[in-house]
């Protein structure tokens, strides 16, 4: 059982990156699942989740509006599209699989499969 986030890299103020999480040993179908972020000398927060039971998605103050979570049950994938992307953002980017087909909000305890993270860095 295996979650892998990739997708990260160096962008520019304003710029997009699209993240992908792939499950592998389960699927994804029956697991909401969030994206967090951590950046330096911070906490890891959540970012976003979408629901397996009626893809309902959720975003955190900071992210909405310019982040976008989706799935494609076709290849067990989430991904998460950033765009407008601003130096605040940079942090390494988890994905995680919740226990629950529901989101529930982001206490880390509900969350029972992590990818490895992938950095992403917003600089000019």
């Amino acid at each position: 059982v295996q979650l892998q986030a990739s997708g990260g890299g160096l962008v520019q103020p304003g710029g997009s990156l699209r993240l992908s999480c792939v499950a592998s040993g389960f699927t994804l179908d029956y697991y909401a699942v969030a994206w967090f972020r951590q950046a330096p000398g911070k906490e890891r927060e959540g970012v976003s989740c979408i629901s397996s039971s009626d893809s309902s998605t959720y975003y955190s103050d900071s992210v909405k509006g310019r982040f976008t979570i989706s799935r494609d049950l076709a290849v067990n994938t989430v991904y998460l599209q950033m765009n407008s992307l601003k130096p605040e953002d940079t942090a390494v980017y988890y994905c995680a699989s919740h226990k629950y087909r529901r989101c529930s909000g982001y206490a880390e305890y509900e969350y029972n499969y992590w990818g490895q993270g992938t950095q992403v860095t917003v600089s000019s």
